[in-house]
This record gives C-alpha cells, sequence and structure tokens, in this order.
C-alpha cells in the first residue's frame, strides 16, 4: 500500500484571518476548470490546516473554523455547495471573479475543480473502457491462454480464482463486517440480493426519486453487477430462461454472501459523478462504523470508479477515512496506462485486473500504485431485471454454444434466409457499402478492418432482418455500437462463423431477449472481488486493524508475473482462503 501522508500544511491563526490581517503565504492559483469539471463554476476549496490537523480540535473549535471557512467563501461572492470540517474543505459554486478573490484570502491553501470520476468496467467486448456500460479494445477480446479457471453451477471463475466454495465450506462468508460500495446504484429487488440491502443513499444532488433502491434506480446497470459479485445469494437466482447460455438456473454466487451490504448512489445514469458527492458517499460510509455513531464494527469501502487526475481534496478525504478505521479499496482503470485516482492515492488500496488464464487484462493500468489484482474480464454478475441481454442463434441445422448480443442491439427474434454480406474477406466495409440480397434476410459478416458499428449500420441500410458477425480469432466476439438498432445483432466464433458461411445457402435463426445477468469487464469487476476477499478475511480475524488486514493480504496473495511485488499484478491475485488457513 501507498506509504500513510499526514496533512501537514503552514496555517494562519484563526484569530488572525478573522480580523482579517493578511497573510505571508503565497497561495497557488487554481488551474481553470477541465473537461474533466463536474460542471463550470465547481470547484473544491482546501483551507489551511493547523499542524495536527482539522481533526485534533474540538467540537466547538472545529464548529468555529467551519463557520470561517463558510463566511470566506460567501465573502469573495461564491456559494457554498458543501462542507467538510474535519478535513478543512468545502466544495462551492465561483464566478472567475470569485475564483480571484477567494485565492487571495491568507486561510485558502488551494483552489482546484470538482472532478468527474467514471464507472471503469463494463459489458464484456465493447469499446470504451471508461464508460459505464462498454469496455476493452475497438472490436473485441483478444484471444487468451487455457483457462486456469471455469465456472461451476453458481459459482463463477472469479468465484472459483478466490476458492470460494472452500471458504464458504468453512463458513467464512463475510458475516459481521460491512462492504459499502459507491456506484450507479442498485436494483434492489433482484433477487440475487433477497431484500437483504443493509442500507442506501443517494448522492447525486441533481436526481429526484432515485432514493430507492427498490424503485428505478440503477440505470447504468454498472453498480447491480459490482454488488452482485460481492454479495449474491446462493440459490436465488431467476431461473435460466432470464441467464446467460449455459448459466446455471440459480444464476451466480457473490465471493461474500453474508457481509452486511451498503450501496451509496454516486454516479449517475451516465456512470459518472462529481468529486464532492463521491466524497460525500465516502464519508456515509464511513459513518456507518460505531466508532462514527454507526453500527457496524469494520466496513470496506469498494469503490469502482475512477479518473486521471488527482485532487488534493480527495486525498485529505481518504486519508481521514482511513484513519476512522475503513479499508478503501478502488479500480486502477482501464486505459492500459497509468493508475487512476482514487486507487493511486495514499491509504486507499489499488487493483488492477486478470484473465481466466492469470494473465493481466490487456485493459488494466499499471503502476507502482497496483497493490492486489482480482478477476475482471468476462465476468457474470446480476445486472437490472431485465435490462440485461441474452442472445441464441442458429444456422444450417446447428445451435451456436458460444453467442454474444452487441450492445445496442435491438431485442426480438428473426428468422430466415442466411446470405453473406459480401466485400472483401465478407467483412462489409465502406460506409456506402450496400447489398440488395440482404432485404429481408439475415446478413453474416466477417470481423475484420472496419468498426462493428460501419458493419451493422451497412447492412441494416440494406434491409437486413438481423445481423451475424463471427470473429476473425479464436474466442468469443462481443461488440458495443455506437447507435441503437431495432433487428437483433449478434457475435458469434470464428468455427461458428466460418463453418456457417461454407452451409450458405441455408436458414436459420437470431434471437436477443432481456435477461438479469450480463458479462462485464474491467477493474471495476476486479475491485469487488477483491473487496468482498477483504470482507470475509476481515470477519474470520476482527481483531486486526485496516493496515494489518491490509499487510496480510498483500503477504497471502497468489504472486503473479515479476518474484514479488510488481506493477501489474501489485502483490499478486488476492487470496482469501489462505490468508485465514494459511493453505
Amino acid at each position: 500500500m501507498k506509504h500513510t501522508r499526514t496533512l501537514l500544511a503552514a496555517t494562519l491563526a484563526l484569530t488572525l484571518a478573522a480580523c482579517g490581517q493578511p497573510g505571508q503565504v503565497s497561495t497557488p492559483v487554481a488551474s481553470a476548470p477541465s473537461p474533466t469539471t463536474a460542471s463550470e463554476g465547481a470547484y473544491l476549496v482546501g483551507f489551511r490546516e493547523g499542524g495536527l490537523g482539522a481533526q485534533s480540535l474540538s467540537a466547538q473549535d472545529l464548529a468555529a473554523q467551519a463557520q470561517l471557512q463558510a463566511q470566506a467563501i460567501t465573502a469573495a461572492g461564491g456559494q457554498l455547495t458543501g462542507q467538510w470540517a474535519e478535513i478543512s474543505a468545502a466544495a462551492a459554486r465561483l464566478s472567475p471573479e470569485a475564483l480571484a478573490r477567494l485565492q487571495q484570502n491568507p486561510l485558502v491553501e488551494y483552489v482546484e475543480p470538482d472532478l468527474v470520476r467514471r464507472a471503469l468496467g463494463g459489458r464484456s467486448g465493447g469499446t470504451d473502457a471508461n464508460a459505464a456500460r462498454t469496455s476493452l479494445g475497438t472490436q473485441a477480446l483478444t484471444a487468451q491462454a487455457t483457462p486456469l479457471y471455469t465456472a461451476s453451477g453458481e459459482y463463477t471463475w472469479g468465484d472459483n480464482a478466490l476458492r470460494v466454495a472452500n471458504l464458504r465450506g468453512g463458513n467464512y462468508t463475510g458475516a459481521g463486517v460491512a462492504v459499502c460500495i459507491g456506484d450507479t446504484g442498485i436494483d434492489g429487488n433482484h433477487p440475487e440480493f433477497s431484500r437483504k440491502l443493509r442500507g442506501f443513499k443517494n448522492f447525486i444532488t441533481t436526481e429526484a426519486n432515485r432514493g430507492d433502491p427498490y424503485q428505478l434506480n440503477d440505470v447504468s446497470h454498472h453498480g447491480t453487477h459490482v454488488a452482485g459479485t460481492v454479495f449474491a445469494q446462493y440459490g436465488a437466482g431467476t431461473g435460466a430462461a432470464g441467464g446467460q447460455s449455459g448459466m446455471d438456473p440459480n444464476g451466480v454466487g457473490g465471493v461474500a454472501s453474508g457481509v452486511n451490504l451498503y450501496m451509496a448512489r454516486v454516479l449517475g445514469d451516465d456512470g459518472s459523478g462529481a468529486s464532492s458527492g463521491i466524497i460525500n458517499g465516502v464519508n456515509w460510509c464511513a459513518a456507518q462504523l460505531r466508532s462514527q455513531g454507526g453500527t457496524e464494527s469494520k466496513v470496506v469501502i469498494s469503490l469502482s470508479l475512477g479518473g486521471g487526475r488527482a485532487s488534493k481534496t480527495e486525498q485529505r478525504a481518504y486519508t481521514s477515512v482511513y484513519s476512522k478505521g475503513a479499508l478503501i479499496i478502488a479500480a486502477t482503470g482501464n486505459d492500459g496506462a497509468a493508475v487512476s485516482y482514487p486507487a493511486a492515492y495514499d491509504n486507499v488500496v489499488g487493483v488492477g485486473a486478470i484473465d481466466d488464464a492469470g494473465a493481466r487484462a490487456d485493459f488494466s493500468n499499471f503502476g507502482t500504485q497496483v497493490d492486489l489484482a482480482g478477476p475482471g474480464v468476462h465476468v457474470l454478475s446480476s445486472v437490472p431485471l431485465g435490462q440485461g441481454t441474452r442472445a441464441s442463434a442458429s444456422g444450417g441445422g446447428v445451435t451456436f454454444a458460444d453467442v454474444q448480443s452487441a450492445d445496442l442491439s435491438g431485442k426480438g427474434t428473426a428468422s430466415g434466409t442466411i446470405v453473406a454480406a459480401g466485400g472483401t474477406n465478407n467483412e462489409f466495409c465502406g460506409t456506402t457499402a450496400r447489398n440488395a440480397a440482404l432485404s429481408g434476410q439475415i446478413a453474416l459478416i466477417a470481423r475484420g478492418t472496419c468498426s462493428f458499428e460501419e458493419k451493422t449500420a451497412n447492412a441494416v441500410a440494406s434491409g437486413a432482418k438481423a445481423v451475424m458477425i463471427y470473429n476473425n480469432t479464436a474466442g468469443s466476439l462481443g461488440m458495443s455500437l455506437t447507435n441503437t438498432y431495432s433487428v437483433p445483432v449478434v457475435g458469434l466464433t470464428q468455427a461458428d462463423g466460418q463453418g456457417l458461411l461454407g452451409k450458405l445457402p441455408t436458414t436459420g435463426t437470431v434471437s436477443v431477449t432481456g435477461a438479469d445477468y450480463e458479462y462485464f469487464d474491467g477493474t471495476s469487476m476486479a475491485t469487488p472481488h477483491v473487496s468482498a476477499a477483504a470482507a470475509v478475511v476481515w470477519a474470520a480475524k476482527p481483531t486486526l486493524t485496516n493496515a494489518q488486514l491490509l499487510s496480510l493480504l498483500t503477504n497471502t496473495a497468489k504472486d503473479l508475473g515479476a518474484a514479488g511485488k510488481d506493477n501489474d499484478f501489485g502483490y499478486g491475485l488476492v487470496d482469501p482462503l489462505r490468508a485465514i488457513t494459511g493453505q
């Protein structure tokens, strides 16, 4: 873990500031808002702290200091929108003039934009690693090595990588420990949660009617998926008809099905949220601790979100929450680049993603701030009821076993003659490519040099009533489209697609229907695996502090890559059973 940083800064006495006497310490100028700011004019303000920090002040002194800080913002012409007295910081809306005036106040250490953070994972095989429901590459997952871990019954491959069946056999389920997730919300009605959600709060202040986890809540689907990896109940699925091909009728099981689950909605429908709202959510999670007036003895905070720019206010907030005894775990990001924030902060555990062959996922960010790794590729979990997609396809008398629906595909079933779309290698590229023979038929197209969007748009413009796109390498073919289509669009394996091409002319069927589960990729998916594992170990060893727990997790992780800690996997794949039993 990154070294703990004590928040020390030069300060002026409050009485001096209150008297309006000028300070002698220069104040750094805040940069102008960037596209990563939550909204124009939204800022975070950090005030100078004493040598022992704001948390050492009495309640009376803390209140007096907070009042002075609020007055500083209003006196500059700003609008106070939030305040965190314990870390001497606040959120405000500032005009350029108010910003300039506030920067001259000797009480102010810095002013910075209220940044946007985003969900860091989504639907398998997509195109944008930072969008809430998409991930990975420009066309799909690359071919992978032979899997080390496979699914069995309700146990996903990620469960089996963490030996969850063995943990449950030893009654290690995380009972007595809380996992508080900061994300896009949750569909509390999903049977996998069995109406056992312990707490929920919405921190998206611009929203109305999103405060009930049993009403419309998680439009993005990301939070429900993350929560399922932690908490999905065994024997409580929605049935095979609502799931993915080959999935157990009882759905999936979570790594820590016995924990007390909390959800802080800190990301909106598009999978993004402001730093200020996320800080509020994290503080609410920490407030569940008994030491803070709550009912929980231990709290793990799980954040499958991030962004590429550091925030001094966030660092103060996470240091404060860590000092209260919570363990904060965050996704490192999906850019294949430097570790994102908050995972890169001191006092936050950074989690990278591996695939089922134990290799670092090609999208997983890397660097010295990676602490642990978790399963993050093609992870099956819950999504809001009926909002996932289940796909099937057949042709030439064969029903294909590995069929993936495209994101934004139309739902429905189409049967008829299958027609090769045409073009070089049957790739059907070129924005004006058309084939009249596709009208009213099913288009069969090869993956290749142009985008899935281009192929699909060409087929639909040619009148196709369904689209099959087959891979040009081994492995599943998942797709994310830019536009929504009214016809079903699916991906096939290379073998099935080429075999079907050799049988033409023939007939077949394509079907995309609603489902209650979905495969997602991302460090967002790895993070709940590690968060849940941490909770299971903490429940088995309740005398550990958060620092001692992390030390145990890193010392017992399954080493991957270069010997010892490395920039790809950190200390390795989290191994909760070994942390508990030594085996």
